[in-house]
């Protein structure tokens, strides 16, 4: 038997095991498959055309620059790539749900949030391609740096937000993290330490089914959203897919939060398309069955549907938007190509504020190896 059988029987048998019983949960939906408009009893939302045009723009151009991306890693450009693809409506309705003074801790896949809050692109993929620790300046934009490490974000923004009630002030913080680290200790301290400060801080949880190759129902034994229960605060799942519901629930949360009625978790229920990182091979645990069915919930696509059915959007808009991708997509690719090699001795900057006798040390050791290769063909080569 393959691999790939053994991993989706194995979890089929899971979800049988423990999804077998009880109600299935409550989803929120504001725009089914099929891109027709429902309403929903308790989360709505009333945006107008021009904002309806701007969310399919930025599903369209995240998705773009985030497979540019993608092909580049694929020529050695890059080091690596998570992609987002499949989780455009989860990132683009939470990220345009917050306001400019709320802070965001993302995870590594957050690059439609990033677009939301003005970070470009290039920034993005100078790190992956190495040279650079981030590229922006995280108060610019209240978007803190990528976090690599597992679920620690979530306590990086309740320890913020915790700050922002001490403060007086009238904002809010959202933590991004995926299902896998739901079954982090990290998530779990942040959720009890927000419960018991009352912290304005919304965590976000894209469940895109699989950390890893390791699928949902082998991290909880209960729907993620219902977890916060046991903390003490509320939680939801939201259509990760449908960019509308997530609006619609990412701006309850925040507002939840700001109001001094503490945190709140939300689970975007959606799905990875691609593999995990660009070092994975999703074939070998996911079936092809599983990723066509998701393939039929595709967030851009339902939303496209909605704005052609209801005279919203035009053909003439969809070929501008795709035009605009083109162009982002050049720019990206030009611009990751042309993006110099940094200073190797760099690193030792901006450690301490007032330099240190060890790190002087370090320097100096390492700049006479780098001098050790200068006029030699290895230095040549560099």
């Amino acid at each position: 038997m393959s691999v790939k059988s053994t991993a989706a029987r194995s979890s089929r048998g899971g979800a049988k095991r423990r999804g077998g019983a009880g109600r299935k949960p409550e989803l929120v939906q504001l725009l089914t498959p099929e891109g027709e408009r429902v309403e929903h009893s308790e989360y709505s939302i009333d945006l107008t055309p021009e904002e309806l045009r701007g969310l399919y723009r930025d599903m369209v151009l995240t998705r773009r620059f985030d497979g540019e991306a993608v092909t580049l890693q694929r020529q050695g450009e890059l080091g690596l790539w998570a992609s987002l693809l499949g989780q455009e409506a989860a990132q683009i309705g939470s990220g345009r749900a917050t306001r400019p003074d709320d802070y965001v801790f993302p995870t590594y896949r957050e690059h439609g949030v990033a677009w939301t809050r003005g970070v470009d692109p290039l920034n993005l993929l100078g790190m992956f391609r190495g040279v650079n620790n981030g590229g922006w300046d995280p108060n610019q934009n209240n978007f803190h740096l990528y976090t690599i490490v597992i679920g620690s974000q979530a306590l990086h923004a309740t320890g913020y937000a915790m700050g922002v009630a001490k403060d007086g002030a009238d904002s809010a913080v959202i933590a991004y993290f995926g299902d896998g680290a739901s079954s982090q200790g990290d998530v779990a301290e942040a959720f009890t330490f927000a419960a018991v400060y009352n912290a304005p801080v919304v965590f976000f949880c894209q469940n895109n089914q699989w950390a890893i190759s390791e699928p949902t129902e082998r991290q909880s034994r209960v729907p993620i959203y219902q977890r916060s229960a046991g903390f003490g605060f509320p939680g939801v799942r939201v259509d990760g897919n449908d960019v509308l519901a997530v609006l619609a629930v990412t701006r309850a949360a925040l507002e939840h939060a700001r109001s001094g009625e503490g945190p709140m978790l939300v689970e975007a229920f959606t799905y990875r398309m691609g593999a995990h990182t660009t070092s994975d091979d999703a074939t070998r645990y996911r079936l092809d069955e599983e990723t066509a069915e998701w393939a039929a919930k595709d967030p851009i696509a339902r939303l496209k549907t909605y704005l052609a059915n209801e005279g919203i959007a035009d053909d003439a808009f969809f070929a501008e938007v795709d035009a605009e991708s083109d162009a982002l997509a050049k720019r990206v690719r030009e611009g990751v190509r042309a993006m110099p090699n940094p200073d190797p001795m760099a690193i030792f900057d901006n450690i301490y504020a007032d330099g240190h006798a060890l790190v002087d040390e370090e320097r100096a050791q390492f700049a006479a190896y780098q001098a050790s290769f200068e006029g030699s063909e290895e230095g040549a080569a560099r």
